[in-house]
């Protein structure tokens, strides 16, 4: 790996499992100093370690992005020990780690809908709030926020999660142009369809192949397929590039 992100400090929320787990890997092999902000304490310690075991400096935290209190307190626990906040990747979501149901519009409850609003959603909205103070102090930063092709094509059996990815379009849109004066760049990562549950069962494994028939590229998409996207937009090759979607889901969205 490169040092392309050398004594940046990167947050990654959602980043104890997954493809989250993945992201901050990457992050820290090119050299950034990561935080995993995860709701599951448990595992943002664990991979925080494991970073640190490979030679990384590393932070885990139990954060939920639905609650300011909790990202407050994580951001502040951040400055404290790296002085610094470099780059944001909004990864945390109701989907594999934190499961949700793949049912008709019409079956989905009132309590799912807003849950998965006020994580999806409001959590990236939060998040951003909990950092973008640091950032503009230092005139520069990266947030990096996480859609899905399925925002691009519409997807039956789950318009909640579906609805919630659409929205992170236009909050990247919008919130690159109120912060590009501060030195901001806020771009956005739209996945498609990638085995990165853990454990997956033969269902989920069928259904990730499968997915493999619809794409310029005939494979299945991993996690480490994404990583790729996420240093280039934290990485100076971007500084340049705001407001803009990346879709990397081996050609299966074709815009």
């Amino acid at each position: 790996m490169s040092s392309r992100l050398k004594d940046r400090v990167a947050i990654v929320t959602g980043g104890g499992h997954g493809i989250g787990k993945a992201y901050a890997t990457r992050l820290a092999a090119e050299g950034a100093k990561v935080v995993i902000a995860e709701i599951d304490e448990k595992a943002a310690l664990a991979v925080a370690e494991e970073l640190r075991a490979a030679g990384h400096e590393a932070l885990g935290m139990g954060t939920d992005v639905a609650d300011p209190a909790s990202l407050e307190k994580m951001t502040a626990a951040v400055v404290a020990k790296f002085g610094r906040i470099d780059v944001l990747v909004n990864n945390a979501a109701i989907f594999a780690t934190v499961p949700m149901s793949r049912s008709p519009f019409d079956q989905i409850t009132i309590p799912e809908w807003d849950r998965m609003m006020s994580v999806n959603v409001k959590g990236a909205w939060l998040a951003a709030c909990a950092v973008i103070p640091q950032m503009r102090k230092q005139g520069y930063g990266k947030i990096i926020n996480i859609s899905s092709g399925t925002a691009l094509k519409g997807s039956p059996s789950r318009i909640h999660y579906v609805t919630s990815k659409a929205a992170i379009l236009g909050f990247t849109k919008t919130l690159a142009n109120e912060v590009g004066k501060d030195n901001i760049c806020v771009n956005c990562v739209a996945p498609g369809s990638t085995l990165s549950e853990e454990n997956p069962d033969e269902g989920i494994i069928k259904m990730r192949s499968d997915a493999s028939s619809g794409r310029a590229l005939k494979r299945v998409q991993n996690p480490d397929d994404l990583t790729g996207a996420i240093v280039f937009f934290a990485s100076a090759d971007s500084d340049f590039i705001t407001g803009q979607t990346l879709v990397v889901d081996g050609g299966s969205c074709l815009h």
